[in-house]
């Protein structure tokens, strides 16, 4: 689930606790989390509905239920009203600066790393890695270009790499975290 830049500032500033959304099939279940730039969210109720209340409405962020239907009518799919709470900081921050990798979460991070690597495409992890190393601050076009890859592929590539705590999304492209820096130190 994406949460817009107002949204996410609502949410975080204690304004909102719900969304509205039209999905085909919901991105999110009811008891599970959504890691945002904020801090992780707990999903508190997920509920497919026929109409928006008006309360429902003021409470994401809209002056009425007409504003917010109109808002949500260019997109296909069913009517959710998601309800969530702001359950924390982002678990990403404390990994990332934890730079002390013992042998037992080296060998972790090194099977995750080799599943993430494992498909048909080929390896790519520990190229990105040494790529962004090399290149902190570049926007992402250019990483692909360095690399050879397609950009929005290369994207979403990095966020699994940031959800390990190896890297940090800048605001324009990206740096190794303490952590992605001793790793790649000690794997080369």
């Amino acid at each position: 689930m994406l949460l817009s830049k107002a949204e996410r500032e609502a949410i975080a500033a204690g304004r909102m606790g719900l969304v509205l959304r039209r999905w085909k099939r919901p991105s999110v279940k009811a008891g599970g989390t959504l890691v945002t730039a904020i801090g992780q969210l707990a999903i508190d109720a997920v509920e497919r509905i026929d109409a928006i209340a008006p309360a429902d409405a003021i409470c994401a962020g809209y002056p009425d239920a007409e504003t917010a239907a109109s808002a949500l009518a260019a997109r296909e799919g069913d009517l959710y009203r998601i309800a969530f709470h702001l359950a924390g900081p982002d678990p990403r921050l404390a990994l990332r600066e934890s730079a002390e990798l013992d042998a037992a979460e080296r060998q972790r991070l090194a099977a995750r790393l080799a599943r993430l690597a494992a498909r048909p495409a080929g390896p790519w992890t520990g190229a990105t890695l040494k790529a962004i190393a090399a290149h902190p601050g570049v926007p992402a076009r250019e990483l692909a270009a360095l690399l050879g890859r397609d950009r929005d592929a290369l994207k979403t590539d990095i966020r699994k790499l940031k959800a390990l705590g190896l890297t940090i999304s800048l605001e324009t492209g990206y740096r190794l975290s303490p952590r992605g820096l001793v790793w790649l130190a000690k794997t080369g």
